[in-house]
């Protein structure tokens, strides 16, 4: 069977002889450039009736980008990562944790009293 060739060898899948033309016409479409805070620049094409989303992100550092060159969107503020215990201290006061400790401890001890086994 060597030599035998295919008549769709090397094409793909839903092309036909004409190729694009059978699909119809593309839509009229727009470049639009973003910019970001790194100086960084991307070219997006969307259709002319689509609406323009006013920020989107950086494919090279995922700041985010605005259309407007001289003044790109700042950086989001990072917060940085807070413990259990911090979030506590933020809602309580010295005094407020300190006689809830009081209380926790005085429970503990009435507990050990009446021989109450605890871990």
């Amino acid at each position: 069977m060597a030599g035998s060739g295919s008549a769709i060898r090397g094409s793909r899948v839903g092309a036909g002889p004409m190729g694009e033309a059978e699909r119809g016409d593309s839509a009229p479409r727009q470049r639009i450039v973003f910019f970001c805070a790194n100086g960084h620049q991307t070219a997006t094409v969307f259709a002319v009736e689509a609406s323009i989303p006013e920020a989107w992100d950086c494919p090279r550092c995922g700041l985010p980008t605005s259309t407007d060159s001289t003044n790109p969107p700042p950086p989001p503020k990072i917060e940085p990562y807070k413990t259990h215990l911090a979030y506590v201290k933020e809602r309580r006061s010295e005094a407020e944790a300190a006689e809830i400790l009081a209380e926790a401890v005085q429970t503990l001890r009435a507990k050990k009293a009446r021989g109450e086994v605890f871990y």
